[in-house]
């Protein structure tokens, strides 16, 4: 059985058929590697690793040391999670490469030294040349489909690619998935042979063995964004535009409750943290997930709780409704729901609604009136009259062909429990467009606000304008974004002034 898990297929002759789509270098962990993602005469793009300075022969000989690095640096893979543990083992780990490298590759320099070494450190401490492609921010997914065929990824701007990195054989990718697992406190094997783990940097993993997998042994990871989306970043790449941003903005200000559906992999839980950058400072927000995807303005005062399978004997397990009712207990002004499956996590998202919560959740559905019949519906299963204590619902959308996410359609939610579209995406010109007339929310706002339907509509353009004067100055980091809106509502005249000037983005704008 090979020690090595993956192998970096040799780099593809030049071809007059083969266009370039992409070219750019990454660093893992140390290592530089270079990336090429070309159109070949496949149906696919073809998402090319090269290690620069590491040929084939030397790869092997490097896999061939594993062993005797082990015996010089035992490695404990249920600390490594532990930071203090990881720097030590990764120095005692490049320090034994060193050793081995100048052993067997005598005369080497300095610089291919250290090439070599990183590589070492992906191969014994990290996940190998998985890490090329883990260290992609272009990235969305990672998919290892058995032994029988390349490993494939999903690029945000060009979709499925196929790579040239090939898994050895099913017991490496076994070796693999039981890897992830000891780190994590999971197990996998014939006995349970699904997994689910999740990286220390957040990405989730999903593993499955052979026979339940009929193509073999897998290893799927949906890796965690480190740059999280907020809702300027949105209005500048047209998921949303700045007038419909500016009405969930207001609706957030007067904690009105919102719901976001959407299909997998559309972009549910991207828009709830796009969303958060509007919560006010002065809340306590408590968000309950099952893995860690939001990332919040550091300035909030934000209790982030997860969800935690049992263990192997069946105990231990904490489920999102344990979550809610927890959070409930701990004063919460806002409650954030990464996904609303059950009958019982519906129950507490409508019981905190109703105890003077604003709650904001994801679910499962394809259009505003799907939301309604799944929500009301078994498993979910909630009294249609219960749902109008929600205020509005966001449909977010992706679209495959095209490679873009949209909203596709903002709803409100009448005294009935119906949906009422006020705005749907006109997928032939790219546009949002008015499909009724606004009734109950504009009620709500005046209720909880105050505004009058010709206030409404000013202060939807007034925050309109204040997102396209963070989108032309590129504020769109989650704590720029966040900094601005706390200054709003702080001192709404001076951001107000700001904007109407047309003054440059600074940290020291509003001192």
């Amino acid at each position: 059985m090979a020690d090595e898990k993956m192998v970096v297929a040799q780099p593809e002759k030049k071809d007059d058929d083969v266009k370039i789509l992409d070219h750019y270098m990454l660093n893992a962990n140390g290592l530089n590697v270079e990336v090429n993602i070309k159109q070949t005469t496949d149906f696919v793009p073809l998402y090319e690793v090269i290690f620069p300075g590491i040929g084939i022969a030397t790869k092997l000989l490097l896999v061939s040391l594993r062993g005797e690095m082990i015996n010089m640096v035992p490695i404990d893979a249920q600390r490594i999670q532990i930071k203090e543990y990881l720097e030590d083992l990764t120095k005692r780990v490049q320090s034994a490469s060193k050793i081995l490298i100048d052993k067997y590759l005598p005369g080497t320099g300095p610089d291919t030294k250290n090439v070599l070494s990183a590589y070492m450190v992906n191969m014994m401490i990290g996940l190998g040349d998985l890490e090329a492609p883990l260290s992609d921010e272009h990235l969305e997914e990672i998919a290892v489909n058995g032994s029988r065929g390349p490993l494939w990824v999903f690029h945000k701007k060009i979709g499925w690619c196929k790579t040239n990195i090939l898994p050895t054989n099913e017991d490496a990718i076994y070796e693999q998935a039981e890897s992830i697992g000891r780190r994590v406190g999971r197990e996998i094997n014939n006995l349970a042979p699904l997994m689910d783990a999740e990286l220390p940097d957040g990405s989730r993993v999903n593993a499955t063995l052979f026979p339940i997998s009929q193509i073999g042994n897998t290893i799927t990871i949906r890796k965690f964004e480190k740059n999280p989306w907020t809702m300027p970043a949105m209005v500048k790449n047209g998921t949303i535009n700045p007038k419909l941003a500016g009405l969930i903005w207001l609706c957030i200000q007067n904690e009105i409750s919102l719901i976001i559906s959407g299909g997998t992999a559309s972009g549910k839980t991207s828009f709830l943290n796009a969303m958060s950058m509007f919560f006010p400072a002065t809340r306590r927000i408590i968000s309950v997930e099952e893995t860690k995807e939001l990332s919040l303005p550091k300035f909030f005062q934000w209790v982030s709780m997860l969800t935690r399978q049992p263990n192997p004997e069946g105990k231990g397990e904490v489920t999102l409704y344990d979550l809610m009712i927890n959070a409930l207990r701990q004063r919460p002004d806002i409650i954030l729901v990464g996904e609303v499956r059950t009958g019982k996590d519906a129950e507490t998202l409508f019981e905190a609604i109703h105890t003077g919560h604003a709650v904001y959740g994801t679910v499962h559905a394809d259009n505003a009136q799907d939301t309604i019949i799944r929500m009301t519906n078994p498993p979910i299963n909630v009294p249609k009259i219960m749902m109008n204590a929600i205020g509005g619902m966001i449909v977010a959308f992706r679209h495959r062909t095209r490679g873009i996410r949209r909203v596709l359609e903002f709803a409100e939610i009448q005294k009935s429990g119906d949906a009422n579209t006020l705005y749907q995406w006109n997928i032939r010109d790219d546009v949002f467009m008015q499909a009724n007339d606004m009734t109950r929310l504009a009620e709500l706002i005046n209720l909880y606000g105050g505004l009058t339907r010709k206030e409404i509509e000013d202060d939807i353009a007034e925050k309109a304008n204040i997102l396209n004067w963070m989108v032309k100055y590129n504020v769109i980091n989650v704590d720029d974004a966040g900094f601005v809106v706390a200054n709003y509502y702080k001192r709404k005249d001076k951001v107000i002034d700001v904007v109407r000037n047309d003054v440059p983005y600074s940290d020291k704008l509003f001192s």
